[in-house]
């Protein structure tokens, strides 16, 4: 199994400049916005690894609540690294956002309804690492961030899905609509989905190495003069 795992995760050094070719030379630009649609490969997943980081957080965090015999170890610092992968990418889904703002609409920022739920998200989250820096050192620090990432979680819902379809946006009309049509070229949606999948495999990549430099920085402190 752990086999499987390791060529999965070396499977990224392929993907990631697959993805990259494609979105660049192989789909065709949209027609109204030209080779400027093109950031739609990165901006688009993206923002799919921050949700799906922030929800892993969320449930890890669940779990480590409920696991009272601690059967599992190190959940909450694994629900932590995935906040941390969360909020890395929220912000390059931000800075990805405004440059397709500015090439679209003029403007890098314009307040639209998918602009300023994220801004609540970076917030949220924002403020979960300065919790955990105030309670560092301290018993309760896990349960206290974990009991966040859980309402944390929660909110996502309504700021990634709820408010941009009850509330007029700037935003193009979602890929797939309420109509069930998927409004994109074959070769644009293939690269699209080959990002999605480049770039889910990215954060399982990042977060298992999070996860063993926490495991090893914990050994280390268990022996600290092993090194020696």
């Amino acid at each position: 199994m752990k086999h499987v795992i390791n060529i999965a995760m070396k499977s990224v050094y392929v993907l990631m400049p697959v993805t990259i070719v494609m979105a660049f030379l192989w789909a065709p630009p949209a027609e109204l916005l030209g080779d400027y649609s093109r950031i739609i490969y990165f901006h688009v997943p993206l923002a799919w690894v921050s949700v799906l980081a922030f929800v892993v957080s969320g449930i890890l965090s669940v779990i480590f609540l409920l696991d009272k015999k601690n059967r599992f170890s190190g959940l909450d610092g694994k629900s932590f690294n995935s906040a941390a992968i969360g909020l890395a990418f929220t912000v390059c889904t931000v800075m990805t956002g405004s440059i397709w703002a500015k090439l679209s609409w003029g403007s890098f920022w314009n307040w639209d309804p998918r602009e300023t739920s994220i801004v609540f998200i970076l917030l949220i989250y924002i403020a979960y690492f300065c919790l955990q820096a105030a309670l560092a050192g301290k018993s309760s620090r896990g349960k206290i961030g974990s009991s966040y990432l859980i309402v944390a979680m929660a909110t996502l819902p309504f700021f990634v899905f709820l408010i941009p379809r009850i509330v007029w946006s700037l935003h193009p009309e979602t890929i797939i609509n309420v109509n069930r049509t998927i409004y994109m070229d074959d070769q644009m949606w293939i690269t699209l989905l080959t990002a999605l999948i480049s770039f889910s495999v990215l954060y399982v990549y990042l977060f298992n190495l999070m996860n063993r430099i926490m495991v090893l920085k914990h050994r280390i402190g268990e022996h600290p003069h092993a090194a020696d």
